[in-house]
């Protein structure tokens, strides 16, 4: 039950950096560059500080963090420019899409290829995403975008492994942000920049609270999950976005998508949930 808590709360945590990306963005509070950049340096401040509090030292050097640091710019660069010529649920479905197909694929190379019951779950998930982002003439995806998603989502699925392993999750997300923080800032030469105090404060919030905490809650449950379980798990997180994006952007859920996350729903809990017990008849 803990573990479920804490999956759900990591998955709202996820969705949660759409929704304030797409509120800076589509409001004009601030381009895509400045808020991947101020989204890092909030993640760095607050981890470091978390991590001086606790007197836990910073592991900058472990053999993890090249991967790790170079996964999370990866993500964070795809998603903040991509979501500047995106709609926001085709850009979802094709994070997570990719991420699930790129786990799957890992799981199986390292044999511990998903079961059916796995691969069923998956596909009905995967089917209610299709059906709740389909995307429309006025929403279809630009190929900048596609491609910029694509990245994302390759660079979150290897942060993702790369997690697995982390024996403290907090200061190997502290890790990675601080190494990844240059790699952000680049982003900001020969840019034409445009920030607000809202811009920035969004940025800070995702940053700092979902996507710092919320990544480190993230490894400190992924060395219980298998891949494929991580995959499908967070074909949640679509859903999850549509649905505050209509509570706090006041956009329209329609019948399509209210189908679509029972699809995603149903899916997700027959992937994640174990097989039903034999009754030994002997």
């Amino acid at each position: 039950m803990k573990l479920l808590f804490l999956t759900m709360l990591t998955m709202f945590a996820f969705a949660s950096n759409s929704v304030l990306n797409r509120m800076a963005l589509d409001g004009g509070h601030i381009d895509p560059s400045s808020f991947a950049a101020v989204r890092i340096v909030a993640g760095v401040i607050a981890l470091v500080v978390i991590l001086a509090v606790r007197h836990e030292k910073l592991p900058l050097w472990e053999k993890p963090r090249i991967l790790g640091a170079l996964s999370l710019a990866a993500y964070i660069i795809g998603f903040s420019l991509a979501y500047a010529s995106l709609d926001a649920g085709l850009g979802a479905l094709i994070l997570f899409g990719v991420v699930q197909v790129t786990l799957f694929i890992y799981g199986a190379i390292r044999g511990t290829a998903p079961t059916k019951r796995e691969l069923v779950g998956a596909s009905i998930a995967f089917l209610g995403l299709l059906i709740a982002l389909w995307p429309s003439d006025d929403s279809a995806a630009t190929l900048d975008g596609t491609f910029l998603m694509v990245v994302a989502g390759l660079g979150w699925a290897a942060y993702t492994l790369a997690g697995r392993g982390a024996q403290n999750p907090l200061a190997s997300t502290a890790a990675n942000f601080v190494l990844a923080m240059p790699l952000l800032l680049l982003l900001l030469i020969g840019q034409t920049l445009s920030v607000s105090v809202i811009g920035i404060a969004l940025a800070i919030l995702a940053g700092a609270i979902t996507s710092g905490m919320g990544y480190a809650l993230w490894y400190s449950i992924l060395p219980q999950m298998d891949p494929s379980t991580a995959a499908v798990v967070q074909l949640s997180v679509p859903i999850i976005a549509i649905v505050a994006g209509a509570v706090l952007l006041g956009e329209v859920i329609s019948f399509p998508v209210i189908i679509a996350a029972g699809f995603v729903v149903v899916g997700i809990g027959l992937a994640v949930t174990k097989q039903s017990v034999q009754v030994d008849r002997k």
